[in-house]
C-alpha cells in the first residue's frame, strides 16, 4: 500500500480496492500497453520528468497512467469531464499506485476547473490532455509554464481542432502529437470504441429500444461512422446529419438517409451529436422534435445540444433516472435529455472498453516518449506520429489475437517498387 498523505481531491479512500481490481481487470485485455511498460521499466524514458494528464478518469486511463509512472514519470492526474470519473479507480490511483489523483464524479465546473489548475502546479515537463482544456489554460492564464514543456498529446478530435487553431494563428507554444490523427486511433477507437459505447451509454441511461426508431446522427465522421453502424445494427433506421459534403454523399452511399437537421429533428426518435461543434442541435431543433423524443451527445462538451437554452421554453425538468432527465416543454411535448447533454458513453455508460484503449493508450504513451527523445528538435507544430508506430501498434495488436498475416516476398516488393512491366 502506498501512503496517502499526497494531496489530492477524491471522493472516497475507501473505494480504493475496488478500483485496483477494475485496473487490474483493465489490463487484462490491454496486451499492447503492457509490452510498451515492459519496455518502458527497463528503460525508463521519462526518468526526472513531470507529467500532467487530464483525462477521463476511468480504469483504462489509469492504466495509462500506471504505465507512464512505470517509465519514470513523476505523474498527476485530473478529469477531463466533471461527469465521466469512476471514483473507486481516482481511489485506486491514490491509494495503491502512489498518482495524485484530482476527480469526483459529479464535480462541479468550478473544482474541475481548480483541478486542472492545481495539475498546472505540478509544472509539468509533458502533458496529456483530452480536449485540449489543459493546454487551452495554459495559454490563456499561465504561459509562464510553456517554455518548461516539452510537448503535449492530445485525444480527441475536439482536441485536435484547437490546436489547429492555434497554430493557425501561430500562438502555439510548444510540439503536440495529435494522437486522434493515428490510424489506430481513430480507425478503432473512435468507430468501434465511440459506436458502441454510445448505444450503451443510450441503452443504460433510458433501457429503451433501438429496433424500429429513428436515430439521427449529427457528424459523420469516424465516431459518427461508428454509431451510426451500431444504430443500424440493433435495427434503427438511420438518418445523417453533415456539413462536409464528401462526408454526407459517404453516409449515402452506405444507404443511410441524408438531410439537414431541421428536417431530421421532425422524424428522429433518438438524436446523438458527435461533432465537436456548437449548438448543432439548436433549440429550434428541440421545439420541433416529436413528444418524447431522446437527445444525447458523445461529442467532447456539453454544448453540442443546446440545452441551456432549451430551459428557457420549459415548464418543468424531471429526474427520471440517473442520466435521464425530461424536459416538459411550454408547447405541451416532452424531450428526454440523457447525462445532461455531456458524454453520453462515459456518463451513462463506462466509456471504451479496454481492447480498444489498448491501442489508443499505446499512441499516447509513443507519443509522449517521441516528445522527449525529439526534445529541441520540433517545432511548435501539431505532429502526427510516424506511420511506422502505427504499423508497430497494429502488429502487436495482432499478435495478441492470434492473427497471422502474409508477408511480402522479395520478389513482389521488387515488383511493387519498380515502374517496369515484365
Amino acid at each position: 500500500m502506498i501512503t496517502t498523505e499526497m494531496k489530492c481531491d477524491i471522493k472516497d479512500i475507501t473505494l480504493a480496492d475496488q478500483g485496483r481490481n477494475q485496473i487490474e481487470w483493465a489490463f487484462k485485455d490491454m496486451p499492447v500497453l503492457k509490452k510498451i511498460q515492459e519496455r518502458f521499466i527497463k528503460e525508463q524514458p521519462f526518468k526526472g520528468l513531470k507529467l500532467s494528464a487530464c483525462v477521463h478518469v476511468t480504469k483504462e486511463t489509469a492504466a495509462l497512467c500506471v504505465v507512464m509512472k512505470s517509465g519514470g514519470a513523476d505523474a498527476v492526474l485530473v478529469a477531463s469531464n466533471p461527469l465521466s470519473t469512476q471514483d473507486d479507480v481516482a481511489a485506486a490511483l491514490v491509494k495503491h499506485y502512489g498518482i495524485p489523483t484530482f476527480a469526483i464524479a459529479g464535480e462541479t465546473t468550478e473544482q474541475y476547473k481548480n483541478h486542472i489548475k492545481e495539475a498546472l502546479n505540478h509544472n509539468p515537463d509533458i502533458i496529456i490532455d483530452d480536449g485540449c482544456d489543459m493546454v487551452s489554460m495554459i495559454h490563456a492564464e499561465r504561459p509562464e509554464l510553456a517554455s518548461k514543456i516539452i510537448g503535449s498529446t492530445e485525444e480527441t478530435t475536439t482536441g485536435i481542432i484547437r490546436l489547429q487553431a492555434l497554430e493557425a494563428q501561430g500562438v502555439l507554444k510548444f510540439p503536440a502529437v495529435g494522437v486522434n490523427t493515428s490510424l489506430t486511433k481513430h480507425l478503432y477507437d473512435n468507430r468501434y470504441g465511440t459506436g458502441q459505447s454510445s448505444m450503451d451509454g443510450i441503452l443504460r441511461a433510458a433501457n429503451i429500444l433501438i429496433a424500429g426508431k429513428t436515430v439521427v446522427v449529427s457528424g459523420y465522421g469516424w465516431c459518427g461512422r461508428g454509431c451510426a453502424l451500431r444504430a443500424k445494427a440493433l435495427g434503427a433506421n438511420v438518418i445523417v446529419c453533415e456539413v462536409d459534403p464528401l462526408k454526407a454523399l459517404e453516409a449515402a452511399m452506405e444507404g443511410y438517409r441524408v438531410m439537414p437537421i431541421a428536417q431530421a429533428a421532425k422524424e428522429g426518435d433518438i438524436f446523438l451529436t458527435v461533432t465537436g461543434d456548437k449548438h448543432v442541435i439548436d433549440v429550434k431543433h428541440l421545439l420541433e422534435m416529436k413528444d418524447g423524443a431522446f437527445v444525447a451527445n458523445a461529442g467532447h462538451f456539453d454544448w453540442e445540444i443546446n440545452v441551456a437554452g432549451l430551459k428557457e421554453f420549459t415548464q418543468e425538468i424531471k429526474q427520471i433516472r440517473p442520466s435521464l432527465q425530461e424536459y416538459k416543454l411550454n408547447n405541451g411535448k416532452s424531450v428526454y435529455v440523457l447525462a445532461e447533454g455531456r458524454l453520453v458513453n462515459l456518463v451513462a455508460a463506462e466509456g471504451h472498453p479496454a481492447s480498444v484503449m489498448d491501442m489508443s493508450f499505446a499512441n499516447q504513451a509513443l507519443g509522449i516518449e517521441f516528445l522527449v527523445k525529439n526534445k529541441g528538435k520540433l517545432e511548435n507544430k501539431l505532429y502526427t506520429l510516424p506511420h511506422e508506430v502505427d504499423v508497430k501498434i497494429a502488429e502487436l495488436k495482432l499478435q495478441s489475437m492470434g492473427i497471422e498475416i502474409d508477408s511480402l516476398t522479395p520478389e513482389q516488393e521488387e515488383y511493387l517498387n519498380s515502374w517496369k512491366i515484365d
